[in-house]
């Protein structure tokens, strides 16, 4: 049996009343997409303009580059994909934090076909990997540090699923809510799929960016984004979709059915959502201990000077304060 811990209702009235109307434009990290529904569903059951604010969703792409329309301010707030998103920008010198941080768990995973030769990430040591060129200074350095991985075993990914389709000795990068999915329906194998945070991979993810001026300026604001945001998305994985996923399809027509009902079920099955932090603060959730060992994971592998002022990169007054949505609990 299964209760809600938080209501909707309860999460709303906790938070701070932003001033009337308050506008604030969200710039998403890519087109329209399941991982993009709680912010969907925040906007479409009204949650937003519940909270005294005014939401425009701005859809991102190929083209977008998230962090750049934050420090140009063509948007207010945005989506920060991974843990590297706001280190990167306090080294650049740009003023913007992560305030919450939707998934627990980075949706990164590594796929092979059904093999009986690879049952482990360990078992990947000295095969050829398909990575995009940005996942060599991102994931790429802890599986060699954790696994023992080299540099000889990178085959260049380019997005296209083809060449690990038609080889059945193929390993490539993926996002767990995305490529399983494609990797079934369209080239009809049942992958193995390797989800990097359930071996230690260290880092939130889809988080939620905002700049320093809100937060000093206008905090009311900042605060009821963040419970509305995580109101929607209790709503979104485990409530009705419906509501959001119409805008999704809206926005972006070339979203499936399929593939969002899919992405769904495994945001929940994997715990992306409500595991961590998230099971025991709300949805949402961050904490001082997980960015430290974030950053002195990837410090120690040479991505950043371990001189770095990586606090500037977070913000936790707002998911300390209480009120964030708490997942459906078993009794």
């Amino acid at each position: 049996m299964r209760r809600w811990l938080i209501g909707v209702a309860a999460v709303i009235a906790i938070a701070a009343p932003a001033r009337a109307g308050t506008h604030i434009t969200f710039v998403t990290d890519w087109k329209a997409q399941a991982e993009h529904g709680g912010f969907y569903e925040a906007l479409a059951e009204g949650l937003y303009k519940k909270a005294g604010l005014d939401v425009a969703i701005m859809e991102g792409g190929p083209s977008v580059n998230v962090p750049a329309i934050l420090a140009g301010g063509a948007a207010d707030f945005g989506i920060g994909s991974n843990g590297f998103i706001p280190l990167n920008m306090v080294r650049e010198g740009v003023r913007v934090k992560a305030v919450m941080a939707v998934f627990q768990k980075d949706p990164q995973v590594l796929i092979t076909h059904p093999r009986k030769d690879v049952t482990s990430l360990a078992a990947m040591k000295g095969k050829p990997i398909m990575i995009a060129d940005a996942s060599r200074v991102a994931f790429w350095p802890w599986l060699k540090a954790k696994y023992g991985f080299s540099d000889t075993q990178i085959r260049k990914y380019t997005f296209d699923l083809a060449p690990f389709l038609i080889d059945p000795s193929a390993i490539q990068e993926g996002y767990l809510t995305s490529e399983p999915y494609t990797i079934a329906h369209e080239g009809h194998v049942r992958a193995q799929v390797f989800l990097l945070a359930d071996n230690g991979y260290p880092g939130y993810a889809n988080m939620v960016l905002v700049p320093e001026k809100w937060i000093r300026s206008n905090p009311e604001a900042v605060e009821a984004f963040v419970r509305a945001t995580s109101a929607g998305w209790k709503d979104y994985v485990f409530g009705d979709p419906r509501p959001a996923n119409a805008l999704i399809k809206r926005d972006n027509p070339e979203m499936s059915d399929g593939l969002i009902a899919d992405a769904i079920a495994r945001m929940r099955s994997y715990g992306l959502v409500a595991s961590g932090d998230a099971a025991r603060m709300g949805i949402g959730a961050m904490t001082e201990a997980r960015w430290q060992t974030f950053f002195q994971t990837m410090a120690s592998e040479g991505l950043y000077p371990k001189t770095l002022a990586y606090r500037d990169a977070y913000e936790l007054r707002f998911v300390r304060a209480g009120g964030l949505a708490m997942a459906p609990a078993s009794k």
